[in-house]
């Protein structure tokens, strides 16, 4: 999603638990129709943000009421089930069936922050962000917690295997699986998720990505090594 906002609070959840399987994606469970569904909503909410209704999905979609009714409950089933998508496109890669080595640690942290950062910069996460944080507090609406429950939430689920993996296998040290996530979670976003959802121009490019992905887990080897 990255869909992130603050990862220190866990609100109570709205959806289904994000697959912890390495390499596992929530997309996998959505058939390739509801996926289009799911990227009409999206682009929606680039366009207008979220206060869309199910029939301007339904016609954005060519699909109709009924059955976005049938797949994804009400509007803030909707919304989950497109926040979870959204999310579901941070990859994580498989680990080696052997034992964990501190290559493959990194490499895994490292393509992780990669996909991560690659996601939340993109114009359909910051639109979905923007959306969140306009009605924060606010009452109007649920997207916020379900931001926060499907984003940095479900990367921390997602990403917890690996942390334990590297304790287990004498690679990483930390008493807190959920401490050792918001420090890595701090060195990769850092600021950049702020400065894309002010409007800052020049994004980041696939090349930037990659080397703050690759110093992300080097300091948090660091740190935790």
């Amino acid at each position: 999603m990255t869909l992130t906002l603050a990862p220190d609070t866990a609100p109570k959840q709205t959806a289904a638990p994000a697959d912890a399987a390495f390499g596992a994606s929530v997309g996998e469970e959505l058939s390739e129709r509801q996926q289009e569904v799911l990227d009409a909503v999206l682009k929606l909410m680039v366009a207008e943000g979220d206060g869309f209704s199910v029939a301007a999905v339904a016609r954005a979609a060519s699909c109709s009421k009924e059955t976005l009714y049938k797949w994804f409950g009400d509007r803030d089933g909707l919304l989950t089930a497109t926040v979870r998508w959204q999310a579901s496109k941070v990859r994580m890669p498989k680990l080696p069936r052997d034992r964990l080595t501190s290559d493959s640690l990194k490499a895994a942290l490292t393509g992780f922050a990669t996909s991560w950062l690659t996601v939340i910069t993109g114009d359909l996460s910051i639109a979905l962000n923007r959306a969140a944080v306009s009605h924060a507090g606010s009452g109007k609406s649920r997207l916020g917690e379900i931001v926060l429950t499907n984003g940095p939430v479900a990367m921390a689920r997602r990403l917890e295997p690996l942390l334990l993996a590297g304790r287990g296998a004498g690679l990483l040290n930390f008493d807190d699986a959920g401490e050792a996530f918001r420090a890595f979670f701090g060195l990769v976003i850092a600021d950049t998720q702020i400065r894309v959802l002010l409007g800052e121009t020049g994004r980041l490019d696939e090349h930037e990505i990659s080397v703050r992905a690759s110093a992300a887990a080097d300091r948090f080897l660091a740190l935790f090594g």
